[in-house]
């Protein structure tokens, strides 16, 4: 089930988008509001949809401008009553855009790319227990495998992330960090922060709120995060049970 989110400042555009979203096989509607700045405090690491739908033209902040700013818990697919808007703007920002009023089948066509994008990261489909997955590249066609014990690190890079490996090459790919830690195991591979996934072998040292990892990179530990990561990081600790008095 994919879930879904609407920010729209008109009312009846939720409405339109909502019913659309409720009659499509797939979707789940999990909220919507018309404030943009509300929308900040709903999609947030800890609670995001996989798809947001955002109006472009809005007062406060603008759809471009938020998208900015949840890109990297969540894809974006603008909506826009405005043909002639820049697409330069918010291509790079938005995963698609949808004209208002949006017809039925350029919503479904806009879905199936996602699904396909999705399930891309692991063609095996089998989630976070392979040990490798493949992803698309720049050229249409080609796959590239990863190998997820060579992983060291994933960082957000607005619509893309990039997989930092052990021999120091990197891979970019056209995904959002959520989509491409729900492939991965957990207990192997951390959110640290908004935009870091680790590799927990890769760790060489941690001092307060700074990873140091293998190759060198010192990675911020982010306060979201901090609580969880620490959890599982003493859970290797080897204590002393000798009176310390």
């Amino acid at each position: 089930m994919i879930s879904c989110f609407i920010v729209d400042d008109e009312y009846h555009a939720i409405e339109a988008l909502a019913d659309i979203i409720s009659n499509t096989p797939g979707l789940e509607l999990t909220g919507s509001t018309d404030n943009p700045l509300k929308a900040l405090e709903l999609i947030n690491p800890t609670q995001a949809p996989d798809l947001t739908f955002v109006d472009i033209d809005m007062p406060q902040l603008s759809g471009i401008e938020l998208a900015g700013l949840i890109n990297m818990y969540t894809t974006v697919i603008f909506t826009t009553a405005y043909p002639d808007f820049s697409l330069d703007a918010y291509e790079k920002q938005g995963f698609d855009y949808l004209l208002k009023p949006i017809a039925y089948e350029r919503f479904l066509k806009c879905i199936a790319r996602f699904k396909n994008l999705r399930s891309s990261v692991n063609l095996n489909g089998s989630g976070g227990n392979d040990d490798y997955f493949y992803i698309k590249g720049d050229v249409k066609g080609n796959l590239t495998r990863i190998d997820c014990s060579n992983i060291t690190y994933i960082e957000a890079a607005l619509n893309y992330v990039i997989i930092h490996m052990a021999d120091e090459k990197k891979h970019i790919t056209y995904l959002t960090m959520n989509e491409l830690s729900d492939q991965l195991s957990g207990e192997k591979f951390l959110r640290v922060h908004k935009s870091f996934i680790i590799n927990q072998d890769k760790i060489k040292a941690v001092a307060g709120n700074n990873i140091y990892m293998d190759e060198g990179t010192i990675l911020s530990l982010g306060k979201t995060y901090r609580d969880d990561f620490y959890e599982k990081i003493n859970n290797k600790v080897i204590k002393t049970k000798r009176n310390m008095g």
